[in-house]
């Protein structure tokens, strides 16, 4: 009852004019960002988060969060209209809905990842409203050997989840790891790294290095890709008042198991740091393609090869939201952007958000609620207006983008020396994309570096130092978890050759009983 009636208060909380105003607006803007390619939800978050610097913050946290997930379907509508994905969470789209275009059926392609991020992120807000509380209650009992286990394991399913192979996500962290040191230690109250600069006592803050690495960086790579010379346009017409816009009662039927079972995938998916949206719909892809009976239809317009990404994607993008609240890690690159906006606006997410501001907690989830309604109302009805932004050149835009992420970041503390670094974090973010390495990973250890720093001394001011790691019975579980972390590399490819032997093994045991079932199906003379 206590969380009906917190849930109540919240949705109620969130019901006023100002708020459901920008509740709207982050919907619109997400959707902007997202069928933008080349931006999406973490560098749209980066962008204009110091945009919000003077709202309140229940306000300015319901706006970010309708962004976050109203980008996460944006990025369906360039995958669908001209096979390009506004970000990696929406590669499967390329693969089935495109091609479901080119065939006339970008109406009911769209009106499919429609329904089903729609069905999967209230499904996944339901879930995130049962689990907060609990995984709340959980983590209050937790120390700092505990927290710092945590955060450390997160970095680890970081390191082993992103990038091209786990040296490259390692790099990545360390990168983060390293920016984070800058400033006074909190130790011993010594400078580090600040080169006698005064701009950098309080060390390098999380905005300007965000909207580098996601805004600059992006558009350096867009550009080195060719992109402003991609004037390709699509030929692909979305008429809503066309019969042929809405899907059929087969393609329906074809896509309710596949959402039903991309929601708690992408939702659990979503919960573990680290794994995030783009794992989510691949997984979800790999296995609505396995559970096929006409495997060879994928690649060429499946609908359930669509609908259940889509449902994993927008399930993962709530279930993110889980460890952010609760434990104050964030999940994935976009909510460490949203950690950072929390921090910003004073506010420190954790085992006690939900007990000290429970307005502002309760509010944030209410609103998804809504935000939702508002997704499916605008992604329906408002596909064809969207569709138009996909014809913008990127030469246009790219400028547009440059100018808003050099005003948004001296506009929250006025400083020159911010603005360069970060173009110098664009420049670093080009290269990172350059030679596989993984932005979101360094996002999130510069997030989480300072956190483990800190923990971990106190951990060692304790009273049994770093014993405290094995006689406390979480801490030792989340041990336990940290340990088969580290061995995940190594025993990954022993296990890839023993799946690889099984494999030619049971295609023969299945061709001798398909075979053995045709003779006995066989007329006899």
């Amino acid at each position: 009852m206590d969380i009906f009636a917190n849930l109540v208060s919240g949705i109620t909380g969130v019901m006023t004019p100002t708020n459901l105003l920008f509740l709207g607006i982050g919907v619109v803007v997400g959707m902007l960002v997202g069928a933008i390619p080349g931006l999406g939800p973490s560098a749209g978050l980066a962008i204009l988060l110091p945009l919000t610097f003077g709202l309140e913050p229940t306000t300015a946290i319901v706006m970010l969060a309708a962004v976050y997930y109203g980008a996460m379907y944006g990025g369906t509508i360039t995958s669908v209209l001209i096979n390009t994905p506004g970000d990696s969470a929406s590669v499967p789209a390329t693969l089935e809905g495109y091609p479901m275009a080119r065939k006339g059926r970008a109406g009911p392609a769209l009106v499919i990842a429609a329904v089903g991020s729609f069905a999967a992120g209230t499904v996944a807000v339901v879930l995130l409203t049962i689990a907060a509380p609990l995984m709340a209650g959980v983590a209050s009992s937790f120390g700092p050997p505990e927290l710092f286990l945590l955060i450390i394991i997160g970095l680890l399913t970081l390191v082993v989840l992103v990038g091209r192979s786990w040296l490259r996500g390692l790099i990545s962290v360390l990168i983060g790891f390293a920016i984070g040191t800058v400033g006074i230690d909190v130790g011993g109250g010594e400078q580090r790294y600040t080169f006698g600069s005064t701009e950098l006592i309080n060390g390098i803050d999380f905005i300007p290095v965000a909207i580098g690495l996601f805004g600059i960086g992006e558009i350096l790579w867009t550009l080195y890709r060719g992109g402003h010379n991609d004037d390709t346009m699509t030929d692909v017409r979305v008429d809503r008042r066309s019969a042929a816009f809405w899907p059929s009662r087969q393609e329906w039927r074809d896509s309710r198991g596949a959402i039903a079972r991309g929601t708690p995938l992408g939702f659990v998916l979503g919960v573990v740091p680290g794994a995030g949206a783009t794992v989510a719909s691949l997984i979800s892809y790999g296995i609505e393609k396995g559970l096929s009976r006409r495997p060879q239809r994928f690649g060429r317009g499946a609908v359930e090869g669509l609908a259940g990404p889509e449902a994993a994607n927008n399930a993962a993008a709530t279930g993110a939201m889980v460890p952010l609240l609760t434990l104050g890690i964030p999940g994935s690159a976009s909510t460490a952007v949203l950690l950072g906006g929390f921090l910003m606006w004073g506010l420190q997410p954790g085992p006690l958000l939900m007990r000290d501001n429970p307005d502002f907690a309760w509010g944030l989830i209410g609103s998804m609620y809504l935000g939702n309604v508002m997704l499916l109302v605008m992604n329906v009805f408002c596909i064809p207006l969207f569709a138009k932004v996909t014809k913008t050149p990127f030469r246009t835009l790219a400028p547009l983008i440059i100018i808003l992420c050099a005003f948004g970041t001296f506009a929250v503390n006025g400083s020159v020396v911010e603005v360069g670094i970060m173009f110098a974090c664009g420049v670093l973010g080009f290269l990172m994309r350059r030679y596989g390495l993984a932005p979101a990973a360094t996002v999130i250890a510069l997030v989480l570096g300072p956190m483990a720093e800190e923990t971990l001394r106190q951990t060692l001011l304790l009273q049994g130092g770093l014993g405290l790691f094995v006689e406390r019975t979480p801490s030792l579980v989340l041990l336990c978890v940290l340990v088969l972390l580290l061995c995940a590399p190594v025993l990954s490819a022993p296990l890839k050759r023993a799946a690889a032997a099984l494999m030619p093994r049971r295609a023969a045991a299945r061709a001798a009983g398909e075979a053995g079932a045709a003779e006995d199906a066989a007329p006899k003379a």
